[in-house]
């Protein structure tokens, strides 16, 4: 499998756990947290998959790999909830919702970046600069896909009484 296949595959997965889709198992949540386990391992073996790593890297990595994600999961149990939030009143968003919404995406990107820029010494400290630099575009590309694919959901914002954006 092409690492394009492996990451748009990642993302198509990560899309549907975090809003909360899983086909037939919607509502059941049990099969939602299964859904997101397995997200989380396939990002893990995408991870694995392109870093090279050696076998004295590797054990040093993925303990900080998985703090890592662990501080990106928090951030990405929020944005979940602001996707949710915004898709129950989107087409009916009063000026202050607006604000609000707007505030929350801003917040939940710098809260990426401070993860991101909070690692990168603990991430040096065990692994080559190359591979540093290698695990944040991965992480990045991984990341732009699913945004890419929750964009595309996602409806435009609009106001009482306004007509649909087309």
């Amino acid at each position: 499998m092409s690492r394009k296949t492996i990451l748009a595959s990642f993302a198509a997965a990560s899309l549907l756990c975090a809003l909360g889709v899983s086909g037939a198992a919607f509502a059941q949540s049990s099969q939602k947290q299964l859904d997101i386990a397995a997200a989380r391992a396939q990002r893990k073996a995408t991870v694995g998959a392109n870093m090279n790593l050696t076998s004295d890297e590797a054990s040093k990595f993925w303990p900080v790999y998985d703090a890592y994600e662990k501080s990106m999961d928090r951030i990405e149990d929020r944005h979940v909830k602001e996707l949710k939030d915004f898709a129950a009143k989107y087409n009916n968003l009063s000026d202050a919702d607006a604000q609000k919404k707007l505030d929350e995406v801003i917040a939940i990107q710098q809260a990426r970046l401070d993860v991101q820029k909070e690692y990168i010494p603990q991430f040096r400290a065990v692994i080559p600069q190359v591979k540093v630099t290698r695990f944040y575009q991965i992480d990045n590309k991984i990341q732009a896909l699913i945004q890419c694919d929750i964009a595309q959901l996602v409806p435009l914002a609009q106001s009482p009484g306004e007509a649909a954006p087309q």
